[in-house]
């Protein structure tokens, strides 16, 4: 049987366009799913940092299992665990219980992704082609955050808010059943199959620990034995992951895969995108209802002038990265990211769409269709297929991790210094805003961040004979 590339790419698609739209797609629907499950104000972060915590944190565990196991084997397994929980989500009646079926989601997300970039790496051969399916690939992640925004404010508007979860049932059992027919399997052939699980403890453990301390020192205090001694614990246990990856026979996270400027670049400056941009989304829903007074719909669209900008400016962006390397675009669009969001912390409390906010919303969007591609490109450029699951597990560790860090930091940063200006007396709309804007600054300089890295990323290299895999021009054959 022969499998076409663009078939399977279509069907990989659709899965990893679902896992990026759950990142967001609860955002705008949160002030419903609290007053409906009787969510705290600090629970509440917790629908959209279970998700992302799981699924950065499973990534790479995710990628060693594709790449052992079989690639369309464990993509079938995330696809219907990820489905599962998705209606387990639409079905829950208790804020622990979405919580806890949220973070299955995203285990079953940080399965799913992988397993589906290290397919299109294995089908595309490295150059013009798979900088073509990788361009495709990045311009739908740089998307797929808006997307979501804006399906979540139509479902919870005119349905409710169950059916932003009840929508990947359908969609995850078609694509379960074409996945067997249109996908390509494959796996990394090895005598000994090694999966590294105190590697992925510690670096599950760790991270969990450090967002979770973020998160809940607006609530503890930042000098308390709680969250000084939770942040050192996280810090230990991510120590001790490097050590155990330096040692460890056959690692979840080989070190060499840092050896590469260009592969080393790409993943740093996936951490920040996603801790800026994610960051932004997030904080920039919360102004809009809580400040303005927006519907669910309303703040959706908002997000539309994002959106359109992303899209429109992708097809651009992977040419421009195919002529002149990844770097340059990168830091084009990371520095319009930045400038997007830095413009938006002057809104003010009593701010309007058109002066105040879609000039931001256009130059952020701008900036992810010129950042998102080069980093998914860059982050795989030059990797051997036996590396190919980790690689694409590193690559969106990154980016998922950075987007849970830049949650909990924004969020701890909006609440801390609301309740410093509501202490001075200031009033409730004042001190959101006030907040918010600082929450903003902060993922404006999450994004900064990213700039002078962008500079070190070098021209992508031509491929070798050791990263290529032979294919033919219309197909490739079912067991590559």
């Amino acid at each position: 049987m022969t499998i076409h590339r663009w078939r399977a790419f279509a069907v990989l698609a659709v899965a990893y366009f679902m896992t990026i739209v759950d990142l967001t797609i609860v955002n705008v629907a949160l002030p419903s799913i609290g007053r409906d499950l009787d969510f705290s104000e600090a629970g509440l972060q917790w629908v959209v940092t279970a998700y992302g915590l799981t699924f950065g944190g499973l990534l790479l565990l995710g990628g060693r299992a594709a790449d052992l196991l079989g690639r369309r084997r464990v993509f079938m397994i995330g696809l219907a665990l990820f489905t599962a929980a998705s209606l387990a989500c639409a079905l829950s009646r208790s804020d622990t219980l979405l919580i806890v079926v949220r973070g299955i989601q995203g285990a079953g997300a940080a399965i799913v992704l992988p397993a589906a970039l290290s397919i299109v790496m294995n089908v595309f051969t490295e150059g013009a082609e798979r900088n073509k399916a990788l361009g495709l690939w990045g311009g739908m992640g740089a998307a797929g955050g808006a997307v979501g925004l804006i399906t979540g404010g139509v479902l919870t508007r005119y349905l409710g808010w169950e059916y932003i979860f009840f929508l990947n049932v359908p969609i995850g059992l078609v694509t379960l059943v074409l996945a067997p027919r249109v996908v390509p399997e494959s796996r990394l052939e090895t005598e000994r199959r090694r999966y590294d699980p105190v590697g992925g403890l510690t670096v599950t453990g760790g991270l969990f620990l450090l967002v979770y301390a973020i998160s809940t020192a607006p609530q503890d205090g930042w000098a308390t034995a709680t969250t000084i001694g939770t942040l050192a614990a996280g810090a230990v246990l991510l120590i001790a992951f490097v050590f155990v990856e330096a040692r460890v026979e056959a690692p979840l996270l080989p070190l060499r895969m840092f050896g590469s400027r260009t592969v080393a670049g790409g993943n740093a400056v996936g951490f920040l995108l996603g801790g800026g941009f994610f960051g932004f989304i997030f904080i920039g829903t919360l102004y809009m209802q809580e400040v303005l007074g927006y519907s669910a719909l309303n703040t959706g669209l908002a997000w539309l002038a994002a959106a359109l900008t992303s899209l429109a400016l992708a097809g651009l962006s992977q040419l421009l990265v195919t002529r002149i390397g990844a770097g340059p675009v990168m830091v084009a669009g990371m520095a319009l990211i930045a400038g997007g969001i830095l413009w938006a912390s002057r809104a003010p409390v009593h701010g309007h769409f058109w002066t105040d906010l879609a000039g931001p919303f256009v130059v952020a969007g701008a900036g992810t269709a010129f950042a998102f591609i080069p980093v998914s490109i860059a982050g795989l450029a030059g990797v051997a297929e036996h590396d190919a699951g980790l690689a694409s597990g590193l690559l969106n560790t990154a980016q998922q991790l950075g987007g849970a860090i830049g949650v909990a930091v924004a969020s701890t940063v909006a609440a801390t210094h609301t309740a410093t200006l509501a202490a001075e007396g200031r009033g409730p709309g004042p001190a959101l805003t006030g907040g918010f804007q600082w929450a903003f600054a902060v993922c404006a300089v999450f994004a900064a961040l990213a700039v002078p890295i962008g500079f070190v990323v070098p021209r992508l290299v031509a491929p070798t004979a050791e990263t290529v895999v032979e294919t033919d021009e219309e197909s490739v054959p079912s067991g590559v």
